[in-house]
């Protein structure tokens, strides 16, 4: 089965690859050297994309690499909309809404094309850079003292494409709001570590001075976790896994991810957890969200979704889990789902966006 899925995920994309490339080559002006220069470079981003995802590139310079990687993945999204305009423009052609000349040696839509896709996505970078501040207010009838303000993150993604340079200006954000503590619902390293380690990205967080506390996600086993435990360790964060923590009057519960299918069931590592305590639990992916109600858990933060990144997919992750993005409750817990601060791949955001929230936490 797992045979299979890999299969088609190979498949799907080497077809979609096939069908634009065809579809390219009858749009294009009749100029051979045109076309084929075209068609070569698709080819070559293509590709880029498996080299990136082979983890050869980790063996090559730094600014290689970067691009490698930084080309490749963002061809996978420029793909899937290529893939859907030339779909809909064949579906409009075999309806004869569109005349065949429209789609076939036309200078003119390939230049709308061109144009509209160059604009979309300039526009869908700056919306990625653009970090939205979601701030939430929590009332409880357990004594915590003074109000707590925590900031919530997920999916930092640090490599190739999550840079020193990104990753310096997201803290200063953070750190702006003066918070009790950074909380990090997993994917902290992107799933290479060297680009992590040669530029040293531990420095920032020891420049913080604020506590910083996170569990593991899929991508962190991904970088595997040693290298990522390696990487808290020199930054000073405080990793949980499949364990809990106070901070201040708030206890904080740390899932391993489940990509480790012998972390342990909630239940077990929230044993001798205090509940008169506010409970906040840190769990990558959103899944069986009932297990945190079950247990007493005041509030639960997750991430992983990423909410799609982009549209259409933001409709797929809505329709496989429960709480794909934003606010939830189930009885006395409620429950965030980020779509994360940084991203997978492509630095693209559409119908979706970045974000780190602020959390406020209000007792009696």
């Amino acid at each position: 089965m797992q045979r299979l899925a890999i299969f088609i995920f190979l498949l799907l994309p080497i077809l979609a690859q096939g069908y634009i490339s065809w579809r390219t080559w009858q749009l294009l002006p009749a100029i051979p050297a045109l076309r084929i220069t075209v068609v070569a470079l698709m080819a070559l981003a293509f590709i880029l994309f498996f080299v990136a995802m082979s983890g050869v590139i980790n063996h090559w310079p730094m600014a290689l690499a970067t691009a490698t990687y930084e080309i490749g993945t963002s061809w996978l999204i420029v793909l899937l909309y290529l893939f859907m305009i030339f779909l809909v423009l064949d579906i409009l052609r075999l309806c004869h809404f569109v005349p065949v000349t429209a789609v076939r040696e036309n200078g003119i839509t390939t230049a709308v094309m061109a144009v509209g896709l160059t604009a979309l996505f300039f526009f869908s970078w700056r919306h990625y850079e653009d970090k939205k501040r979601v701030e939430m207010t929590v009332k409880t009838e357990k004594a915590i003292g003074r109000p707590k303000k925590l900031v919530l993150v997920s999916d930092i993604h640090l490599g190739y494409h999550s840079t020193r340079g990104d990753l310096r200006r997201w803290l200063q954000l953070l750190k702006a709001e003066k918070p009790d503590a950074i909380l990090i619902a997993g994917d902290l390293i992107d799933g290479s570590y060297r680009p992590v380690a040669e530029t040293r990205m531990a420095e920032e967080f020891r420049r913080l001075g604020i506590p910083v506390y996170a569990c593991l996600g899929n991508h962190d086993y991904y970088t595997g976790v040693s290298n990522d435990l390696l990487f808290c360790k020199e930054a000073g964060i405080h990793v949980l896994r499949d364990a809990y923590t106070d901070v201040d009057s708030i206890t904080v519960i740390g899932r391993d991810d489940r990509t480790n299918l012998h972390r342990k069931p909630l239940s077990a590592v929230m044993k001798g957890v205090d509940h008169q305590r506010f409970l906040l639990e840190l769990d990558h992916q959103p899944y069986h969200l009932e297990e945190a109600e079950r247990n007493g858990v005041d509030f639960e933060f997750a991430g992983h979704t990423h909410h799609g990144q982009v549209w259409p997919l933001n409709w797929i992750t809505d329709a496989v889990y429960e709480d794909a993005f934003g606010p939830l409750r189930k009885g006395h817990t409620q429950y965030y789902v980020s779509s994360g601060l940084g991203i997978w791949g492509a630095k693209f955001r559409i119908a979706t966006q970045s974000e780190y929230i602020v959390l406020n936490i209000v007792g009696k």
